[in-house]
């Protein structure tokens, strides 16, 4: 069997609910991109979904951060929308000083997950690199909910992270989603900052 046959194979072995959970997360970051609150409503049946799909792949981070992902399509869904009194979140930065104070959370965060799991399951360097790529994803996600610029620069090197993750383990669809991933989320960074100079041109005038 050559190279191409083993990853047509491969890619034939890709249960049906992989395909239609990486389906549903692509349509997620599209409306994203484009600022729809509808995205959100993607991201619920796409994370409960990718809940059985990495519970099966024994990935318990990356289980567990689906539920979490649930969670924060409610609150985005109405962060965007606006609700009561509040107005819908406009496209804004932080600060390097706000940056670097989350990235040291998520930093702890995981090498105590890790640890914790890697006690318990006798993990390996793919325990670690789960649980980065968990709690660095739930500080993403927060990003997106809030609309913060720089959150596509934090899924740039997640997605690529998640892609060989998800390769390592076997998950072929979701390898290839998550490469695709990467790409949508150079373009998503490079139309929220077009999105933000318009907004802030339409304020000055």
């Amino acid at each position: 069997m050559n190279e191409l046959d083993t990853v047509l194979a491969a890619f034939a072995a890709v249960p049906a609910i992989e395909w239609v959970a990486a389906a549903l997360a692509l349509g997620y970051l599209l409306l994203a991109i484009r600022q729809s609150p509808w995205c959100w409503a993607f991201a619920v049946v796409s994370a409960a979904l990718y809940l059985v799909v990495f519970a099966r792949a024994g990935l318990i981070m990356q289980a567990a951060l689906q539920v979490f992902y649930v969670g924060m399509a409610g609150y985005g869904w109405r962060a965007w929308r606006g609700s009561g009194s509040a107005a819908p979140v406009m496209i804004g930065r932080w600060s390097a000083r706000r940056h670097l104070l989350a990235w040291s959370a998520v930093a702890a965060f995981a090498l105590l997950n890790g640890a914790i799991i890697s006690r318990n399951s006798g993990g390996s360097v793919v325990t670690y690199l789960d649980a980065a790529i968990a709690w660095g994803s739930v500080l993403a996600t927060w990003m997106v909910a809030r609309k913060v610029l720089e959150n596509w620069l934090y899924w740039i090197v997640l997605d690529f992270a998640a892609a060989l993750l998800a390769a390592w383990q076997g998950l072929a669809a979701t390898a290839l989603l998550f490469l695709l991933y990467t790409a949508l989320a150079v373009q998503g960074y490079r139309q929220w900052l077009r999105d933000e100079r318009v907004m802030a041109a339409t304020h000055a005038t």
